[in-house]
């Protein structure tokens, strides 16, 4: 029975000292866009990297211009030492910095020229588009090679988008994923006005075969095969619209062929991997907006809730009835507590080895103790029985083991993710804490056969990863974006 693994990492703490990306120690570049490992390896090596938004970070006397980090993966996983700080400014990348540009806001990863090495895609939503006064936002791909990221292209709205419009926020989501089955990837970027869905593979100009418009206000998107077939299904998520939450719709490579709307679901985010092991993917979304924010009859349990939607020879069909999680579900740890915005962030992922995707629920809006707004990260567990609150555990800045302390506005699980950055077959918990002092903070905790191993568990900040902060004016914001987390709010 064929199922999705996703697997883990294992940290080195190093000194941080900025490197170059090195040349790639393969001989060969692994080869296949639809590959774990192509999906993340930026530079070759057979290991999956890992990319770090931080919008906040400012560049020279340019306040939230915006950086995104990465750490390049190893046989003894990711480290400060081995690193690449990627802005506006760096050379090759289309456009220059500017003030609240906030460059890095969303990314993820794809081999969108499909020449074996994963590219980066960034989102700067609230970046002003040509002449067009207002945040029409731009989309911009950093070209993967042997020796690491390189130069780079934006990539251009179709004819007729937002006609007459301003606050696009064009690339506030992204998605990737292969629509055709022809090896080479689709990318989706969600707006404010409509979904775009281009056709890969790319050129180095940052063109594709072709691109479409979505129907309707299509804030966010995601992609996964939930019905078996080897081909992405692209979900479209309705987004904070007003504080509204559905419903979700799907649809394949057809730009002519109607979306189907599933009326009985509802989310802001997601993801797709398979929980249950049936060799299908399954749909998780977070609806984090409860009565505290809107007085839409779908809105959230008390403190927010994910849903899960099981895939199957059929896909997810209209009819069928989301499985809702929240913090009141049986076994889930803590109170579902209005405002918490449990399901801001998630991730998919398998962290223990046992062939079944487990779900890394952020709630960066938890009060811990004294400390409001301090955050949480909830892992769910995958079984043959799906997602269920059997072995969650929550983790807060005050758990045994977490570097640092749970402290006011840190905003802890603002995004999380789950990569297998070392091969080991076992996921590592990567949790975003964007509030954290004037830094920023990346958590990241190795996986293991019981599951994340908090001991010796590392946090990264924004000056440890070559970051420039100045002063409190000019905080990085640091794990405000995460791969799994491909969506600005």
């Amino acid at each position: 029975m064929r199922r999705v693994l996703t697997a883990g990492t294992v940290l080195a703490a190093v000194a941080a000292v900025p490197l170059t990306p090195v040349a790639s120690a393969a001989g060969m570049p692994y080869k296949g866009a639809n590959t774990a490992a192509v999906q993340d390896d930026f530079n070759g090596d057979g290991y999956r990297d890992l990319v770090i938004g931080a919008p906040d970070a400012a560049n020279g006397g340019v306040l939230k211009a915006g950086a995104v980090v990465v750490l390049y993966g190893s046989a003894s996983g990711v480290s400060t030492a081995h690193r690449q700080v990627i802005t506006p400014a760096t050379a090759g990348i289309p456009g220059a910095p500017e003030k609240n540009d906030r460059f890095g806001q969303t990314v993820t990863t794809a081999d969108l020229d499909r020449d074996g090495y994963a590219d980066l895609i960034v989102g700067t939503p609230r970046e002003d588009f040509g002449l067009q006064q207002g945040l029409r936002g731009t989309v911009t791909v950093i070209w993967g090679g042997p020796s690491g990221l390189k130069g780079g292209a934006d990539i251009a709205p179709p004819a007729g988008y937002g006609p007459d419009r301003t606050y696009c926020l064009f690339g506030r989501s992204l998605a990737t994923g292969d629509m055709n089955g022809d090896g080479a990837p689709e990318l989706s970027v969600g707006s404010n006005c409509q979904s775009v869905t281009y056709t890969g593979p790319f050129t180095r100009s940052g063109k594709p075969v072709s691109g479409y418009l979505g129907k309707g206000e299509n804030h966010s998107v995601v992609m996964g095969d939930v019905d078996g077939d080897g081909k992405a299904e692209l979900f479209s998520l309705p987004g904070p619209v007003q504080a509204y939450s559905g419903p979700l719709s799907v649809g394949q490579d057809d730009p002519a062929a109607p979306m189907t709307q599933l009326p009985l679901a509802h989310g802001w985010n997601g993801q797709v991997g398979d929980v249950n092991g049936d060799g299908y993917g399954d749909l998780v979304t977070g609806i984090q907006y409860d009565t505290h924010f809107t007085q839409d009859p779908h809105g959230a349990h008390s403190g927010g809730e994910i849903q899960v939607l099981y895939g199957g020879a059929h896909g997810i069909t209209a009819d069928q009835q989301p499985v809702a999680i929240h913090q009141d579900t049986p076994g889930v740890p803590g109170v579902g507590k209005d405002g918490g915005q449990f399901g801001s962030s998630l991730s998919v992922g398998d962290v223990n080895g046992d062939k079944y995707a487990d779900v890394l629920v952020g709630v960066p809006w938890k009060t811990i103790g004294s400390a409001k707004w301090a955050g949480e990260a909830v892992l769910l567990r995958g079984s043959a029985a799906g997602l269920t609150g059997a072995k969650a555990t929550a983790y807060t800045q005050n758990t045994a083991g977490v570097p640092g302390t749970a402290e006011t506005e840190d905003h802890f699980g603002w995004a999380v993710h789950l990569a297998d950055l070392n091969k080991d077959g076992e996921a590592e918990v990567v949790v975003g804490t964007p509030g954290e002092n004037t830094d920023g903070l990346v958590w990241i905790a190795r996986g293991s056969a019981g599951g994340p191993v908090t001991n010796g568990s590392v946090a990264i900040s924004g000056k440890s990863a070559g970051l420039t902060v100045r002063t409190t004016d000019s905080a990085s914001g640091l794990g405000a974006a995460l791969p799994s987390t491909a969506m600005t709010r």
